[in-house]
């Protein structure tokens, strides 16, 4: 009974912390859906997010096969916390994305030349700061985001990469499922923002949403 009310506790808390963290990605995905409006001057909308807290190692069976193709911008977080972000958007819906930003026919983009990447980083850039800010605003911190860098590989790869290179004592990671809905009823792509605070700054967001 007491190892049930114990398990009951901790999905309890869980669920908060993913309620406060929604509220937090909610409006940053309401500012990046602005500022990419503005950007490709068309009307972007975003749903409202989908919030997952897990371990780096899991993050595979939140977003699909390791074998997938995907582009991620990866930017370092500094500032009053630290650690990185990592933007990523499956091949198909990254290609199509290109299309919009240099304002092609559908199906143009076939290859990420340094045109294609630059466009891609501008995105990563304007998402990841949209929710660092968000993140910000609500615990009263400075955050200040790195120059983005473009990865385009196997999910599983790039995964692998940023958990070798980011270390073992990191042991949550803050998913966000971006859904990007255009006034043409077919058109929806589809990415996530992962947060990876290193160990004091995810003990300081914990400790922000008053559930550490």
């Amino acid at each position: 009974c007491r190892q049930a009310r114990i398990m009951y506790s901790m999905t309890e808390r869980r669920a908060l912390q993913r309620d406060a963290l929604r509220e937090v990605a909610n409006i940053g995905a309401g500012h990046a859906a602005t500022a990419l409006s503005q950007l490709v001057n068309r009307r972007i909308m975003i749903s409202v997010p989908e919030v997952n807290i897990t371990r780096l190692e899991e993050v595979p069976e939140i977003l699909g096969s390791a074998d997938e193709v995907v582009a991620a911008v990866l930017m370092h977080m500094m500032g009053d916390l630290t650690g990185r972000t990592l933007v990523l958007f499956p091949e198909p819906c990254a290609r199509t994305l290109c299309d919009i930003l240099l304002r092609r026919p559908p199906g143009t983009t076939t290859a990420f030349s340094e045109m294609e990447q630059s466009g891609l980083k501008e995105v990563g850039n304007i998402l990841s700061s949209a929710y660092m800010n968000a993140l910000s605003d609500f615990m009263g911190m400075m955050l200040v985001p790195s120059v983005p860098s473009l990865s385009i590989d196997m999910m599983g790869a790039v995964l692998t990469s940023i958990y070798m290179n980011f270390g073992y004592d990191r042991d949550y990671v803050f998913c966000v499922e971006t859904q990007f809905l255009f006034e043409d009823p077919g058109l929806r792509l589809r990415g996530h923002f992962l947060l990876l605070p290193d160990l004091a700054s995810l003990r300081a967001i914990f400790d922000a949403i008053r559930l550490g």
